[in-house]
């Protein structure tokens, strides 16, 4: 199956709080996690897969660790103030500033990244991060900046 954007099972209906919870330090030391992927499974695989660390043990995910990738820890100082719902559409959207990686090299292609909240970025294993989201974008990496802009991560309606 071809990568695709959706939220992970474990994430549904937690996302909107994932981000409030980041954005105020709740518990402290939490931060919303942004994750370059070599490899980007589909939502009917990703399913129950119910941390970072069971990502990265699925063959169908890799994380993208070569070439200058790596992950973006976006803490809530990095975040925007928690947004009011879009009463007029009918819908809570958050967003996540825009990211650039460096000149990752030639080779070392994504096709996406995953967004996941960890608890605590001071204890340093990937079981205690979830994943929220995953977003299918294909980049070819050919020793220029990449800017990742994702604009609303999560919309629910």
């Amino acid at each position: 199956m071809a990568a695709e954007t959706f939220t992970f099972t474990i994430s549904k209906g937690r996302a909107v709080e994932f981000y409030y919870r980041a954005e105020n330090n709740d518990p402290a030391n939490s931060a919303l996690v942004v994750i370059p992927m070599a490899t980007l499974g589909s939502e009917a695989q990703g399913q129950t897969l119910d941390s970072l660390a069971a990502v990265e043990s699925d063959g169908n995910f890799s994380e993208q660790t070569g070439g200058g990738w790596g992950r973006t820890v976006l803490e809530s100082s990095q975040l925007a103030s928690f947004p009011s719902p879009d009463d007029s559409n009918h819908r809570y959207a958050i967003q996540v500033p825009e990211i650039v990686h460096a000149t990752p090299d030639t080779s070392n292609d994504l096709q996406g990244f995953l967004i996941g909240f960890d608890y605590d970025t001071t204890a340093g294993t990937d079981s205690n991060i979830l994943p929220v989201t995953a977003h299918a974008v294909t980049v070819t990496a050919n020793d220029v900046d990449v800017v990742i802009n994702v604009g609303d991560f999560f919309r629910a309606s």
